[in-house]
């Protein structure tokens, strides 16, 4: 048995002395098109946020703060890496478009509204779910290069375990919903206008007028989820809408949620600039909610919304 084997790759040696394995260049993928450009330029801007977000997360904070709030052992050392994740994203995206002849957009300065190991995670699950959406409306538009969009779904992946990650830490289910919710570009980017300080480049996208959530405020481990018809309450300025609105018209909140169509509900007013609905039957997880003048009646896809019927926001509700 021995002498056969010895045999058998002795006769092998040549073959593959005469066929080596080849060694595959480590290529980066291309970008195709201004649309390719537009949607990496967009992830990059939102992985350095992200690089900030859970640096400070990991730096501002010791082990025993993260004990001492409740999070298993090794929670922040896992933020630490959840970091050194985004910093690989951003260079490698930053990479691809340097690679095709762009300049990369650069990082901003940032604010977070955290104090606690607690309020950072909150504001982490919610900042990365602006980030998986942006991936799921980024990655149907980048249909040039199918080597692309891998390199894009490779890393939603991997912001959605991140997310999990985070959900669990604070007791919070890690899977709230069996879809998750899509964004365009335009709203992407106005979600994070919140946590911007100043920036030596902006994006050519529209910076929409400001929609708010001011009640209610969910637990940290969001259980239980928020139920439907549940109150929530929005204020905006008026005075910084871009068409004049009639104030006697009836304004609706188209609230994006899952891969469902939008649901748009008809405000009650509690002031100038101010308005609630009740949350609907089934929204759960993530939503984004925009203020509109368009009904249920109208329809307007999250395209239709994003193009011509936004007249605030989108502000983030987080309901599961």
């Amino acid at each position: 048995m021995r002498l056969s084997l010895a045999c058998a790759v002795a006769g092998l040696m040549p073959l593959a002395l005469a066929h080596p394995v080849e060694k595959r260049a480590n290529t980066l993928p291309p970008v195709d098109s201004a649309t390719d450009e537009s949607v990496l330029q967009l992830a990059l801007y939102l992985e350095h946020l992200e690089t900030a977000l859970y640096t400070g997360g990991y730096e501002n904070f010791t082990d025993a703060q993260y004990t001492a709030a409740g999070f298993p052992a090794g929670f922040r050392d896992n933020v630490g890496v959840i970091a050194s994740h985004e910093v690989t994203h951003a260079s490698t995206i930053s990479d691809i478009l340097t690679a095709a002849g762009y300049t990369p957009v650069p990082p901003c300065t940032y604010t977070f509204p955290y104090n606690s190991p607690t309020s950072f995670v909150d504001l982490a699950n919610m900042i990365t779910s602006v980030g998986i959406g942006a991936y799921l409306g980024g990655g149907a538009l980048l249909t040039d290069d199918p080597m692309l969009l891998n390199a894009a779904s490779s890393i939603l992946t991997v912001e959605s375990r991140h997310d999990s990650y985070l959900r669990a830490g604070v007791g919070a289910s890690p899977f709230p919903t069996a879809f998750d919710t899509s964004l365009t570009a335009m709203f992407a980017y106005n979600l994070a206008q919140m946590f911007i300080v100043s920036c030596p480049q902006q994006l050519p996208l529209t910076i929409l007028p400001k929609l708010t959530l001011e009640s209610p405020t969910p637990p940290s481990n969001l259980q239980p989820p928020t139920p439907a018809g549940t109150e929530l309450q929005f204020s905006y300025d008026p005075s910084t809408f871009f068409v004049s609105v009639d104030p006697n018209a009836p304004l609706y909140i188209g609230l994006i949620n899952m891969v469902t169509n939008i649901t748009y509900t008809e405000v009650t007013s509690c002031g100038t600039g101010c308005a609630t609905i009740p949350v609907p039957e089934g929204a759960a997880g993530a939503a984004f909610a925009v203020l509109t003048t368009f009904s249920t009646a109208d329809a307007l896809t999250e395209d239709q919304l994003n193009s011509y019927g936004a007249l605030a926001g989108p502000a983030e509700v987080v309901l599961s």
